[in-house]
Parts: structure tokens; C-alpha cells; sequence
């Protein structure tokens, strides 16, 4: 914790371009026969340096078979939101789990990337217990603290429940639990994002664990049992307002959900509600030259209207986690 907040979040994408470059860069190494440990390199990025462009430090993990995919930061521009009381956290830890093995390292970059070391482990039994969730995927830091999605359920193949999204404490790094509290028809989970402003988050989805772990099964392709709907949410009520079936069908080389083949584009134009009433998401999808009838929405003042491709983007998006470059926010 920090008496100001820390100098590399911004309020905007302005002072994001105009604050000073990052000096180092952060990118995950691979073991893929898993025969070695996979490790985290930190990359010096500063013009002029004279270990520009080389890796100056690895931190090697005490495993082997974690299978590294995303990773994210403890803490960013999205703590200066109003929905969060983080305002004074410091950008220090990067948070990595492994996909395939459930685990969750923390590293420490301070008090220089040079010196980064293994700051804590969460081991698999602890995220099992605590969400029912497995296959930890995407990570980003938002209002509650620190949003890890995954892709299994849970059991040992990930097939028993749903996957979804947990919470870590930002500070101590303790598993929270799940995130969802009405999760409507999700079934399969991939990535997600939001509008803080707005307050809605949209998540998509891809296949379960037996889906993908030994590559892709050619019979569930065909058959359509790969996630091929998006998913938007009131964030902080964390409901599932609606959800939409973008109709993938591998034999008419239709779009899907963002995990799986997508083809579709739909754009947002956020708009607040008269009297913070929830708010629901209102969608015209456009793909392959075919319109889908808007959802209705009945007399809901607060709803979110989408609109099609001439539509005005929409507001300037809180950024979560983009580890390895400038953390900032971004126009969506």
C-alpha cells in the first residue's frame, strides 16, 4: 500500500500515451513435453541499455507440467475506478497460473525486475476447495480485486460443474471464492472484459478440459458442443443479464463465441440508467451480412444499448492487465 497512487495507473488513454515507456518487459517460457520446469523472463526494453532487446533474469518455477497461458498484474489503472476502494495499491506482483496444472504463482518484481523472485504458491487443492473451479486461464485486476477466469469445472477431468471466474484479495492473494452469483444458462467459459463505467462485464466461451487438453475432438467440433455464445453481466450485482448464441456451425462457417472461431463483431454503446436501476444489455448482431433481431428489453430505463456498425464506440474502457507493456486504459 502506497500514499498516492501508483504513477504507472492513468485516467484516462491520454495520460496513458504520454506517461514515460516501461523499461522492462515480462513473457512466460515454455516446457512443452513439460520435462522442465516453465519460468517467467524479464526482458530489458529500454532504448540505449546495454542489455537492450536481451533477457536479463528468469525465474524458474519449482514445477514441472504447469503449462503457462495468460498472466496479469496485481493491481492497475482499473483501482482508480469509483467502484473500487484499491486506489493506493502498488503494481508489483505479477500473477501466473497454469493452465494445466490448477497452480498459482505469485512473483514479486520489486524492488527491481532484475531481482524478481517466487513470492507465494497457491497449490491446485486450494483453488478446488475454494471455487470448485480448475484450469485457471486469463487474469485481470478490476474493482474487487483480482478476476482469474477458468476453464474447467470441477473433478479431476474439470467436467463436474461449470467453469467461471474467481476472486483473489489483491493483497494477500487469498482465493476469495467464486465470482458469479447468478450465472443464468453459462455452461462454458473462455475469456472475459468490461466497461467499468458502465458496470457490465462480457465473458465468452470455448470447450471444457476433454475439449482441449489432447487437442481439439473432431466429433465435438462437428457437432457444435464448443462455446459459441458471449455473455454480459451486471458486474456488480455479478448476474447474468443476457446471453447470446452466436450460432456456430463449422458446416456453414458461421462466427462463434470469441474462444472459437469468431466471425461476428458487436459493438457497444453504453448508456447509464435514470435511477441506477440494473441494467440489462440490449444487442443487435451483425454476421455474415445477417442481422439478428434485437433482444427486447420491455420499459428498462437503465438498459445498455447496442448498436450496429456505424454506431459511436463506446466509452473509454478501464484497463486490467496488460502485462509485459504499458499499463493503461484503452478505448474499447
Amino acid at each position: 500500500m502506497t500514499m498516492r497512487p501508483d504513477p504507472t495507473f492513468h485516467a484516462s488513454p491520454k495520460l496513458a500515451m504520454e506517461a514515460p515507456p516501461e523499461n522492462f518487459a515480462y513473457t512466460l517460457l515454455l516446457s512443452p513435453d513439460f520435462s522442465k520446469p516453465d519460468a517467467l523472463a524479464v526482458i530489458d526494453v529500454k532504448p540505449g541499455s546495454p542489455t537492450f532487446s536481451q533477457i536479463v533474469h528468469t525465474v524458474t518455477m519449482p514445477n514441472k507440467g504447469d503449462e503457462f497461458h495468460h498472466f496479469g498484474w496485481n493491481a492497475c489503472s482499473s483501482a482508480l475506478s469509483p467502484l473500487t476502494g484499491h486506489a493506493f495499491l502498488e503494481r508489483r506482483f505479477l500473477i501466473i497460473p497454469g493452465l494445466r496444472s490448477s497452480r498459482i504463482y505469485i512473483v514479486d518484481t520489486r524492488p527491481d525486475p532484475t531481482q524478481a523472485k517466487i513470492h507465494k504458491v497457491i497449490e491446485p487443492e486450494e483453488v478446488f476447495k475454494k471455487t470448485g473451479y480448475s484450469r485457471p486461464h486469463t487474469v485481470h485486476c478490476g474493482p474487487e480485486g483480482i478476476y482469474v477466469s477458468t476453464l474447467g469445472g470441477g473433478g479431476e477431468d474439470g467436467t463436474d460443474g461449470p467453469p467461471g471466474v474467481f476472486i483473489m484479495d489483491c493483497e494477500t492473494f487469498d482465493i476469495l471464492g467464486r465470482w458469479e452469483i447468478d450465472r443464468g444458462p453459462q455452461k462454458l467459459h473462455y475469456d472475459f472484459w468490461w466497461n467499468l463505467p458502465r458496470d457490465y462485464m462480457v465473458t465468452s466461451e470455448w470447450g471444457l478440459p476433454p475439449q482441449f487438453e489432447n487437442g481439439i475432438v473432431p466429433e465435438d467440433l462437428l457437432s457444435n458442443k464448443y462455446g459459441h455464445r458471449i455473455h454480459f453481466w451486471d458486474l456488480r450485482a455479478r448476474r447474468n443479464v443476457q446471453t447470446i448464441d452466436l450460432g456456430a456451425n463449422p458446416s456453414d462457417g458461421a462466427g462463434g463465441a470469441p474462444g472459437a472461431r469468431s466471425r461476428s463483431r458487436v459493438r457497444l454503446l453504453g448508456r447509464r440508467g435514470r435511477h441506477n436501476e440494473p441494467r440489462r444489455i440490449d444487442l443487435d448482431l451483425v454476421a455474415r451480412g445477417r442481422q439478428v433481431p434485437r433482444r427486447e428489453n420491455g420499459d428498462d430505463p437503465g438498459r445498455v444499448g447496442v448498436q450496429g456498425p456505424a454506431a459511436t464506440p463506446p466509452a473509454g474502457v478501464w484497463c486490467s492487465a496488460a502485462t509485459g507493456h504499458r499499463h493503461r486504459p484503452f478505448h474499447g
